[in-house]
């Protein structure tokens, strides 16, 4: 019983690797030919991602969804891994929501889910253990993961990113959400309906009425109460996880975040070598 007890306790988790349009220009300006599998200092970005996930304590289960088998193929770890079980592979989806939706149908109902992205290359096992543990020690339906945007900014001065701005602070997502109960899995098809304006934080806002808006507009609504008004909406229990990692907050949806990632590796690895060769 105490087994199960502890696997109830992990997180399976769905990574959502398909593109949304081959027309890209980041995927035209690096040398692979899907997102996922662009390469940053000698590993695809997806493996980044599942290397975080692999050593993270409250992972249960890893299901990829995407990028098309011919790309998997094309690299001998992935290839590996995904032929051992030791990571599921789905065809991807027409979108990432509707992915996420198909994979989930897979899991079982009481198994809580994690959700995040292939192009999600500096996420640690320390951000992963971190989002799960406090999402699963609250009694919520759905948790989000978001960083503080003056930590971001901080870390990376000039980085442009979509801000929600609210009168307890600025907050940018982090590519990371938990779907944790049976009734949380209805916020997938919510996803679905607000997708193509997941970077338009005032028409979200919008779905929770004008009074909302205007508040929103002035400064005066907080988190909290735009996350209550949205767990009332859905008729769920829904909760934000601050996260102190500005590297939680880093997804390559461009040439420049392209360029940033590729430094903030490379200086990662040379900080990493000094402090061998200075012990």
């Amino acid at each position: 019983m105490q087994l199960i007890t502890e696997i109830q306790q992990k997180l399976s988790v769905i990574v959502l690797a398909g593109d949304r349009t081959k027309a890209d220009a980041l995927i035209e300006a690096s040398d692979g030919d899907c997102k996922a599998m662009i390469d940053i200092d000698g590993l695809p970005m997806v493996r980044r991602v599942l290397n975080a996930l692999r050593a993270a304590q409250l992972v249960n289960s890893i299901t990829l969804s995407g990028p098309e088998a011919s790309e998997t193929a094309k690299d001998e770890v992935l290839t590996q891994w995904i032929d051992s079980g030791e990571v599921g592979w789905l065809e991807p989806s027409a979108s990432p929501s509707t992915s996420a939706f198909s994979v989930m149908q897979a899991i079982p109902p009481d198994e809580p889910i994690l959700v995040t992205t292939a192009d999600h290359p500096l996420l640690t096992q320390e951000m992963v253990d971190a989002f799960g543990r406090q999402s699963l020690a609250d009694d919520v339906d759905v948790a989000v993961g978001l960083a503080p945007h003056a930590l971001v900014t901080e870390a990376y001065p000039g980085i442009k990113k979509t801000v929600l701005h609210f009168s307890d602070g600025d907050f940018c997502g982090c590519n990371l959400f938990a779907f944790l109960t049976p009734e949380g899995r209805r916020a997938a098809r919510f996803w679905r309906k607000i997708e193509r304006q997941r970077k338009k934080p005032l028409v979200v806002i919008s779905l929770l009425g004008w009074w909302a808006v205007i508040r929103y507009r002035l400064g005066l609504l907080s988190l909290e109460e735009a996350l209550a008004k949205l767990g009332k909406r859905l008729g769920l229990r829904i909760r934000a996880v601050i996260l102190p990692y500005p590297n939680a907050a880093i997804d390559v949806d461009s040439i420049a975040d392209l360029v940033l990632v590729r430094g903030a590796v490379e200086k990662a690895a040379a900080e990493d070598l000094e402090d061998i060769e200075g012990n």
